[in-house]
């Protein structure tokens, strides 16, 4: 193996510790203000450190063919320590930064659809309600004129027919009685809601 290709490998090693401290402190900052339930937190740790082996054997493997030497793991050490001396803080910050503004933009997205959908629709169906409140108001009102115009009409009717309708209704009434159609129905009705009951039993 070519000095070459070693220093390139050692460099590539710093990089992947590098990139595999930004991803940790990013990954533990998302779980801490997202609010994730601590048991996650081991199962997160293994998905972490087997995602980072995969991808730094990938690095390794473009490198130098996969070969496993002293100065693979010394310029991951490097990496990491680097990474912490130097940009851990920078990075949290920036994460925190981050997940703030796609809170907020989340909570602006969430005022303009109310501020643009819900509240108008909410306030047109307020306007429909009352529409229709005033119309069945107005819709009575004017029945009650109607029926207070129509009334003499049908009080002079009933006068007018008085004599044809008083004996046809002595004429019926002997008929009526005899057929005992108000008994009748006086019993049927408690027999049909008790059908419907044990039908709905049986249900």
């Amino acid at each position: 193996m070519t000095l070459s290709v070693q220093w390139l490998t050692v460099v590539m090693m710093l990089l992947s510790g590098l990139g595999m401290g930004a991803v940790f402190d990013g990954y533990r900052v998302v779980s801490h203000e997202l609010r994730f339930p601590r048991w996650w937190l081991p199962v997160l740790d293994i998905v972490y450190w087997m995602a980072a082996a995969v991808v730094v054997f990938r690095v390794l493997y473009a490198s130098n063919n996969g070969e496993v030497r002293a100065y693979v793991f010394l310029g991951l050490a490097i990496g990491v320590i680097l990474y912490y001396w130097v940009l851990s803080r920078l990075v949290i910050l920036l994460s925190k930064w981050l997940i703030g503004a796609v809170r907020s933009l989340i909570a602006f997205l969430l005022k303009l659809v109310d501020f643009l959908l819900i509240k108008p629709i909410l306030a047109l169906y307020r306007l429909v309600i009352v529409i229709l409140g005033f119309g069945s108001a107005l819709t009575i009102f004017l029945l009650k004129i109607v029926i207070q115009l129509v009334r003499p009409f049908g009080l002079l009717l009933r006068w007018m027919l008085g004599p044809v309708t008083r004996p046809l209704g002595r004429w019926l009434t002997p008929y009526w009685q005899s057929m005992r159609i108000a008994e009748r129905i006086g019993k049927l009705i408690p027999a049909f809601v008790q059908r419907w009951k044990s039908w709905l039993r049986r249900k």
